[in-house]
């Protein structure tokens, strides 16, 4: 296999703004996705909320153009290895690694979380019927196994990234064969419920990808070489849609998550390292250079909040409904088609506004790391434990605030504590930021 030479991240600005183009990107996709999603009618016994996509032609084809989730978590490996990199070559460690992930995904997530509880709360305490407060809080929910999966591979990503520097390829065949077994049990056993596994190893085989990018051997990789890989993972993916092995509707394949996914992350690295330098170029304009700079820092914020955006805007288009006599369209149809625009128009701009409104959290500065790594372990497990159980039981003013008091604690626990001895505390370390 012809390769050019390496063209390793390191030699890059501090900042790889296509990159981070490229992930804002993925961020205003999620959004819109889930905008597209909503459905809201209104019945003789009152309002229905429902997944505007179940049975429709149209959420095949879309997910193809916003299944961007492969592709963020192979980011996710590319920034996260890049930064351990440059902080370890500064004399950082890869605890303070960890504790700088769990502190920047966490504290957004306990504000997001306890708003939400109180506002369910108070929604029961005004009348509102307990079913549709359940549904809101499923509803809410749904996104949030990102959040726990996120923070796991983050978590894991020193130790993976150890595996990495000493046998790359030995590594990631590993998970993807743990990846693929899984979803063979899956089939042959017909239990669903098998295939949650995989949001282990599918998510962990992506990021894993990232590392390769980092280090810059698929951008050694010749032009041509990856095209072949690229149509290659293409045209796999279509064979097993037409084998009946996967779903072509690629959101269906995210719950729980299967082996084609990969394939759809290898094909958007592929096309993302072709067009890297393009992409540099056009995250410099003006237009695209303040939409990544008012996104990254606030990544999470935007994720985190959009949902309750989309619920309190169909709440609302249900309310006024109820109130005026105007029916809603019903969904897929064209009057539903004719007022997407605005709708999703309408969900950018308030979670964008809020997302303004709230920039102070994310922003804050990372606390004194602990250097426990039992701590940290303790602090991993727990903040994913408090999102897995919203996920697994819903959303209530009951598991809202169990789940706030959890990732609390898994704050805590990152930072200095017993574990932390006297001699720890006192070593010299230098403070530099995480990039991420």
């Amino acid at each position: 296999m012809a390769i050019a030479e390496p063209r390793s991240s390191s030699t890059r600005a501090t900042r790889d703004t296509g990159i981070d183009l490229v992930r804002a990107l993925c961020v205003l996709g999620v959004v819109l996705l889930h905008s597209m999603m909503v459905g809201v009618t209104v019945t003789d016994s009152g309002p229905l909320f429902a997944n505007a996509s179940d049975g429709s032609w149209w959420i095949t084809p879309l997910s193809w153009v916003l299944q961007v989730m492969p592709l963020f978590f192979v980011i996710g490996g590319f920034a996260g290895y890049t930064s351990l990199r440059r902080a370890q070559q500064r004399g950082g460690t890869a605890k303070e690694f960890v504790a700088a992930r769990i502190h920047r995904l966490v504290l957004p997530a306990v504000v997001t979380i306890g708003v939400v509880g109180i506002v369910l709360t108070v929604l029961l305490a005004n009348g509102v019927p307990a079913d549709l407060v359940a549904i809101a809080g499923y509803r809410y929910g749904q996104p949030l196994w990102f959040l726990g999966v996120f923070l796991l591979c983050q978590a894991l990503l020193p130790l993976f990234a150890a595996a990495h520097r000493r046998a790359p390829w030995i590594t990631v065949t590993l998970i993807v064969a743990a990846a693929v077994a899984v979803d063979a049990v899956r089939n042959a056993t017909g239990i669903d419920g098998v295939g949650f596994v995989n949001l282990a190893f599918v998510w962990l085989a992506l990021q894993q990808l990232g590392f390769f990018f980092a280090e810059g051997r698929i951008d050694a990789l010749t032009r041509r070489t990856r095209i072949v890989i690229g149509i290659s993972a293409v045209a796999a993916l279509v064979t097993t849609f037409l084998t009946g092995t996967y779903s072509p509707d690629l959101i269906a394949n995210i719950n729980p998550p299967t082996a084609s996914l990969l394939l759809v992350g290898v094909a958007h690295t592929m096309l993302l390292s072709i067009l890297r330098d393009r992409v540099a170029s056009w995250s410099r304009l003006p237009l695209p250079s303040r939409f990544l700079t008012f996104v990254t820092p606030r990544a999470m914020t935007i994720y985190l909040w959009h949902m309750p955006v989309l619920l309190a805007m169909a709440g609302a288009s249900a309310v006024f409904a109820m109130t005026t006599g105007i029916a809603l369209p019903e969904p897929s149809s064209i009057e539903w088609w004719m007022t997407r625009p605005l709708w999703l128009v309408t969900v950018v701009a308030l979670t964008a506004g809020i997302a303004f409104l709230l920039a102070g959290i994310e922003a804050r500065r990372i606390p004194t790391p602990t250097r426990s790594a039992g701590r940290l372990v303790t602090a991993s497990a727990v903040g994913t434990v408090a999102i897995v159980g919203l996920l697994v039981v819903g959303t209530t003013p009951v598991t809202a605030s169990v789940a706030v008091v959890l990732l609390i604690a898994s704050l805590r626990l990152a930072r200095p504590g017993r574990g932390d001895s006297a001699w720890q505390l006192a070593a010299p370390t230098p403070r530099a930021r995480v990039q991420g």
